[in-house]
């Protein structure tokens, strides 16, 4: 398995999933706190049906990365050394990678929960390095709009493991409590208040004119029943994008039913969501340059 070294000499370990050809772009997937790479196999296997090559890279302090440099599951999900400013910078490298290997395709960042409001931070800061942007299981990342309580509290009659909330799919809070790479700690407690106090922000002003007036896709998916931001959080988020960045290709898509994880959903809504990002992608990634595949 491939791997990089950060600026603070932490080794982080990555996927490459090769699209089948025609190639028709590059999508950089973003996991959520507290798990890794490793839980997107379907997923994976949507995209590079589709033609796009996945990068995918266990984050700073967790998955394969974090046994690696903390050598103990006990401590899955804590940064490390330079903390989120670290964890982001280490994803802005591997970002910067791709770009070398894929000079000519364009590039999607997919972020999950976590992941999504890292995707956020990469697109204020990078503008100019993306193509697109999905966030599933997002939020506005302001107060009022991110949930600081009990995720699972709607649920929490249902289900002992306070996992109800990843999925309506009692099967996937089972495997993730099961997963020897995965942790259930809270982010607080993982991050510490420093770091995840660093998470608030919102949609720079004026991202679209950084580009040339060159306009970024978004696809913004949601659960109903999500309880970290929910669509309420979600359509302030796709308002900020409009108002604040500048941006007109905005798409919001709200699945009834389902929880946070809505890759990780029951059968049915899992393959609507799955059949509505390849899509989106296909409306506005097109094969047009035989050469990338």
């Amino acid at each position: 398995m491939p791997e990089f070294i950060d600026a603070h000499g932490i080794a982080i370990v990555y996927d490459v999933h090769p699209a089948r050809p025609p190639m028709r772009g590059v999508v950089q997937l973003l996991h959520g706190v507290g798990e890794h790479a490793g839980r997107y196999g379907e997923l994976v296997e949507a995209l590079t049906g589709a033609g796009f090559t996945v990068y995918a890279d266990d984050h700073r302090g967790h998955g394969r990365t974090g046994m690696g440099h903390h050598g103990d599951a006990a401590r899955l999900g804590r940064l490390g050394p330079g903390g989120l400013p670290a964890a982001l910078e280490a994803v802005w490298q591997l970002s910067r990678l791709i770009r070398l290997e894929n000079p000519e395709a364009p590039v999607v960042l997919l972020g999950h929960s976590w992941g999504s409001f890292l995707a956020q931070m990469l697109l204020d800061r990078h503008p100019d390095a993306y193509d697109g942007l999905v966030l599933s299981g997002s939020a506005l990342r302001w107060p009022g709009s991110l949930n600081a309580g009990d995720l699972n509290a709607p649920w929490k009659d249902e289900d002992p493991t306070g996992l109800a909330w990843l999925s309506s799919d009692p099967a996937v809070g089972r495997a993730f409590a099961d997963d020897p790479l995965t942790t259930s700690e809270p982010l607080r407690k993982l991050f510490g208040v420093v770091d995840a106090a660093r998470l608030f922000g919102r949609p720079r002003r004026g991202l679209r004119g950084r580009r040339a007036g060159r306009d970024i896709p978004i696809l913004l998916m949601v659960g109903r029943d999500d309880t970290v931001g929910g669509p309420a959080s979600v359509h302030r988020l796709a308002r900020a994008y409009r108002e604040r960045s500048g941006f007109d290709d905005i798409t919001t898509l709200v699945y009834p039913h389902a929880r946070h994880e809505i890759f990780n959903e029951v059968t049915a809504i899992r393959e609507q969501v799955r059949a509505d990002l390849l899509a989106w992608l296909d409306r506005r990634f097109p094969v047009v340059d035989a050469a990338l595949g």
